[in-house]
């Protein structure tokens, strides 16, 4: 296998047998991360590294600081400087002449400190790097310890092993800083649900409620500290081995399986050896092998180190003792974990919309038993913030790198849930901060096509579902380039942004000149109404004719359900704004399967798997024909009526899907709502609203709320955020709906005078 570059070979680490004493038919397998160039943290290094780049929170040339004993600080030493970066290495003396050797020879500044202090060598070696990056200004802290790229770095692991193995079910690793059996175990889980993960820490470490002994000898697990990385929440078992044992053991890899490693792959080898012993017949076990012996040449292999450490008064035992968790252990001691079990688990939203779902969502999330977290940039944005009770971190939520620093600060993994939002806008940050996780997610590349609509547009063409025909108009639009994108559409046709919202700047071109115009206004705009850059590209295509609808679908676990069709009305041209919702949309049922055929295609074919997605189609004298697919919930308070209509709280499943949990979309009732907006019909300024109380007493109206504000200034609708409120309803039958919606709104007079001058 050719490599161009040093950092192309980590990784692609092979997964060997062990022969061990087993019944027949159980196989044992060590993935030797040891085979890295450095060690199994090079994975990590250049993880975080290349992430860190990516994001910008790592500028060319910076310097990079790290606090590391061992293989981490090989890692980041091999890909810092590969990649042009001074890199500094904080230790302790513990670290071995090996290690330190090859650091110096790389081209490292290594500091050694010189005492422990409150919590042992970690807190002194942390004490020492902030001073440095003090003294450093603009220096790059790869943080193994709290970085979610730590465990990140560990979904090719997971992969490289599933297409060795394939299933397998139980996975032994150790636990130091929580990256790699936490990130290796939760990327497993989601193809091996029920796989069994033990966790291998030493006599002496405080991660699973033992007391804290900080004069321990293994190194490369245990910890004095709680790392952020570290999700006890995945561990099914935990064992502790104490130095001798640990020492003892990977001598004993080394005679019985020619494997020259260190005493963290020892310990995993004794604890392979325990679960092999135990297992039923059929059972595959994977252990996770991370550091090589030439580390350990005057510790772990050296007679005259184990005469004067005293190695040999520690007790040693065979098998492990089975304790209940809590117990405090001197020797091999397994116990079922029962750590993480009463953690506040909190679901992170960023932003969110504010037309009050938003902070339904907040309430909705109380009552799933999570702790509901706002990220935003302007906390006042929100009418009813403060009642939700949510936790508010304000942060730049437009910057990758700022929401991930946001989190990454405030929260240790195990107490995260899930990430979602109710603003599209959003949408794709969450996706790639719930990836960055390891929290289920939709894959980045599916929202992102879905939020850019020239993007969708191929994806579906190249699926051949059924849609208009296109053409996209990037910057600088040329008379030619508006002449050709003509002439593949057709006229009238539409001409909109390719990533915006709530028809803003969609409108219906009739001539060449209006193309022209309309794209021109499209590109004029630089950022959306959340301070977001644009696209700056313009969509071009057919006007497809005939009756819109919505089909609100609904994915989990590789199924995607359909939870309904909603009819949408829309004004005419040449803007197009919904202005009544009715569900479910009264239709023949091969016309509604027809609709949802389409739109469950289109929805496959973005690569849209996990929640809720809004997909508007027109249905043609052709057939149905998709004109977005919108990966969230429906907005225009679709949800509501799907609620009103089957009882099926929608934004309650789209939460539950977000942090794991099973959706229940049965209906429980069965009827029809609807949603008629309230429309300014003339410029002005709004004096009143009158009529509210009259329209709210109608017999089946549910709800009428006003948006707008009384001395605002108003327009007739040429995007959503031109409605000034709306009337819902719920009846027997489409038509009682619909008779109750236009009764309502008989009863409201929006008051509207002329602005001066007009």
């Amino acid at each position: 296998m050719i490599f161009d570059d040093i950092t192309d070979a980590i990784g692609h680490t092979p997964l060997v047998r062990l022969r061990v004493p087993a019944a027949e038919g159980v196989e044992v397998y060590a993935k030797l991360e040891l085979q890295n160039p450095f060690g199994m943290k090079d994975r990590v290094a250049a993880n975080i590294i290349l992430e860190a780049k990516r994001v910008g929170a790592l500028a060319d040339g910076a310097h990079i600081v790290e606090s590391s004993s061992g293989t981490m600080a090989l890692g980041v030493a091999l890909v810092g400087t590969s990649l042009g970066h001074p890199v500094h290495i904080v230790t302790d003396p513990r670290v071995d002449r090996m290690t330190l050797a090859k650091l110096r020879a790389l081209g490292c500044e290594v500091h050694v400190v010189e005492a422990m202090t409150s919590h042992g060598w970690q807190s002194a070696r942390i004490e020492r790097l902030e001073q440095l990056m003090a003294d450093l200004p603009g220096a790059f802290w790869p943080q193994q310890y709290g970085n979610p790229d730590n465990p990140g770095a560990y979904r090719r692991l997971a992969r490289e092993v599933l297409d060795d193995l394939g299933a397998f079910d139980v996975l032994v690793g150790s636990v130091g800083s929580g990256g790699s059996l936490c990130g290796t175990s939760r990327a497993l889980r989601e193809s091996l649900p029920d796989l069994h993960v033990i966790g291998v820490d030493c006599v002496g470490s405080a991660l699973f409620d033992q007391p804290d002994e900080p004069r321990r000898l293994q190194s490369g697990l245990g910890n004095s500290l709680l790392p952020k990385n570290l999700d006890r929440t995945l561990l099914d078992e935990v064992h502790w081995l104490n130095d001798h044992e640990a020492f003892a053991a990977t001598r004993a890899l080394a005679v019985e399986q020619r494997i020259f490693a260190g005493n963290t792959s020892g310990s995993v080898y004794r604890v392979l050896t325990d679960v092999a012993r135990r297992a039923e017949r059929g059972t595959r076990v994977v252990g996770i092998f991370p550091d090589r012996g030439d580390r350990y040449a005057d510790t772990v292999y050296s007679d005259a180190f184990w005469a004067s450490s005293g190695l040999t008064d520690l007790a040693v035992a065979d098998v492990p003792e089975q304790v209940d968790y809590g117990t405090e252990v001197t020797r091999w001691s397994r116990a079922v974990n029962k750590s993480g079990l009463d953690l506040d688990r909190h679901l992170v939203f960023v932003e969110a919309n504010t037309t009050g779902t938003g902070m339904i969502a907040l309430d909705l999330a109380a009552g799933l038993g999570l702790r509901p977290v706002l990220l935003t940039g302007r906390p006042e944005r929100y009418a009813g913030l403060a009642a939700t009770g949510a936790e508010v971190l304000v942060c730049d939520t437009n910057s990758p790198s700022a929401l991930r620093a946001a989190v990454q600060d405030r929260f240790r993994r195990e107490e995260l849930a899930g990430v979602v939002s109710t603003s599209d806008f959003y949408a794709p940050a969450v996706a790639d901060l719930a990836a960055w996780l390891g929290l289920p997610r939709n894959p980045v590349d599916a929202v992102r096509t879905c939020r850019d609509k020239s993007l969708l547009r191929r994806r579906l063409a190249g699926a051949g579902v059924p849609q208009p025909r296109f053409a996209v108009l990037e910057e600088p639009v040329t008379p030619e380039a508006v002449a050709a994108a003509v002439a593949e559409v057709g006229l009238p046709c539409v001409v909109k942004p390719v990533d915006d919202s709530g028809s803003n700047l969609v409108r219906l071109c009739h001539d060449t000149a209006q193309v022209a115009a309309q794209a021109d206004r499209v590109l004029a705009v630089r950022e959306n109404v959340r301070g977001m850059p644009t696209a700056r590209s313009v969509l071009v295509e057919q006007y497809a004719r005939g009756p819109e609808f919505s089909v609100e679908l609904f994915g989990l676990a590789g199924r995607t359900e359909l939870v309904g069709v909603t009819r949408k009305s829309v004004t005419g041209g040449p803007h197009f704004v919904e202005h009544r919702h009715l569900f479910p949309a009264p239709l023949d049922p091969a016309v509604a399967d027809a609709l949802a055929d389409v739109a469950r295609r289109a929805v496959e074919a973005a690569g849209m798997a996990l929640g809720a997605t809004h997909t508007e189609v027109v249905l043609t004298d052709d057939g149905p024909a998709v004109v977005e697919v919108n990966p969230r919930l429906a907005g225009g308070m679709i949800p509501e009526l799907i609620r009103l209509a089957t009882g099926v709280e929608l934004l309650e499943q789209q939460l539950r899907a977000a942090v794991g949990l099973p959706p229940d979309l049965a209906p429980s009732d069965s009827g029809c709502a609807g949603i008629a907006f309230l429309l300014a019909p003339a410029p002005g300024v709004l004096r009143a609203v009158d009529g509210v109380a009259d329209a709210e007493a109608l017999p089946g109206v549910a709800a009428v709320t006003v948006t707008a504000r009384v001395g605002a200034t108003v327009r007739p609708p040429v995007n959503a955020y031109d409605r000034l409120g709306h009337v819902i309803a719920r009846g027997a039958t489409p038509e009682e709906v619909d008779a109750v919606l236009t009764a309502a709104l008989d009863r409201i007079d929006t008051r509207i005078e002329p602005e001066a001058g007009q």
